[in-house]
């Protein structure tokens, strides 16, 4: 039987819908002002004409950028660094976060353990230790720079861990009485019954190392071993016209706005994580443990 929604039910609803719809909007307007911007001729730009619809469209900006060798080579050096950080750090995670999640009549000192890894979480060496340690172990100019520092991410560790303790305890009591070992139990139970926050957790993981540039900077030597973000930090950002020598290259900049050039490398940079999020933003709404254990 279907129960009719009190008047007051159904002004909060419709409260909540009207503010929920605002919230997109202030996400979606400038998004789609980067990206008529991008597609907007340089004079519509610097006249204030571009709004919500590209004026006078050109992709003239994402020639620019695509037709540099240095951008395609970025790109590649990007994906490298996405592909390994998120093997070795959903890997370490997984494998930190389930001992940790054990009751420690199972697992000694795991308190211990815990309140050791908030540590590092809120205090580190700083900038300068670590850039020490880095070079001490011959990781300059290596993507392993990029990789291996923030290879197991507390924050993750701890969303993960939470997340584990909360699965029934029924299952992992079954599996063990069942015969199976603590392998077993974590990569046919704990794991499969976890897609929804590991997925979560691998959002994080492909944004984050996406995103960040500043280790980029700092770590290589050469601009040739640039990551995609740090190689739009210093050469699209910037602009710096004096490092350009060929003379219908300063040529064609000049053409170009800088604010445009900047929503293109804003759209570009995003679009990968774009192409990803609908096929891991199934396994948010999707059921966690539904039907899992049964009364």
């Amino acid at each position: 039987m279907v129960q009719q929604k009190s008047l007051g039910r159904s002004i909060f609803v419709g409260l909540n819908y009207f503010l929920l719809s605002i919230m997109s909007a202030l996400c979606l307007i400038p998004l789609i002002n980067v990206l008529a911007v991008s597609f907007s001729s340089s004079y519509a730009i610097s006249s204030g004409m571009v709004k919500l619809w590209p004026v006078e469209f050109t992709l003239r900006s994402y020639r620019h950028v695509a037709s540099k060798s240095e951008f395609l080579h970025s790109m590649l050096i990007a994906f490298e660094r996405v592909g390994l950080a998120l093997v070795i750090s959903m890997t370490l995670t997984i494998l930190l976060a389930y001992p940790l999640s054990r009751e420690a009549s199972q697992f000694r000192f795991r308190t211990g353990y815990v309140w050791f890894f908030v540590f590092t979480m809120l205090f580190s060496g700083g900038l300068i230790p670590s850039y020490i340690v880095i070079r001490n172990l011959g990781m300059l100019d290596s993507i392993w720079s990029l990789v291996l520092p923030g290879a197991v991410p507390i924050f993750n560790v701890i969303l993960l861990l939470n997340f584990f303790r909360s699965l029934p305890k029924e299952l992992l009591e079954a599996s063990l009485i069942d015969g199976a070992g603590q392998w077993q139990t974590l990569w046919r139970i704990v794991v499969p019954l976890s897609v929804p926050a590991i997925a979560t957790l691998t959002l994080f993981v492909i944004v984050g190392h996406w995103n960040e540039w500043f280790h980029g900077l700092i770590y290589m030597n050469s601009p040739d071993h640039y990551p995609l973000a740090s190689y739009l930090q210093t050469v699209i950002i910037r602009r710096d016209l004096s490092l350009l020598t060929d003379p219908a290259e300063i040529s064609n900049m000049t053409k170009l706005n800088d604010r445009g050039l900047k929503s293109a490398q804003i759209f570009l940079g995003a679009l990968p994580v774009f192409l990803i999020y609908p096929f891991l933003q199934r396994f948010f709404i999707s059921g966690i443990v539904m039907g899992s254990v049964k009364e």
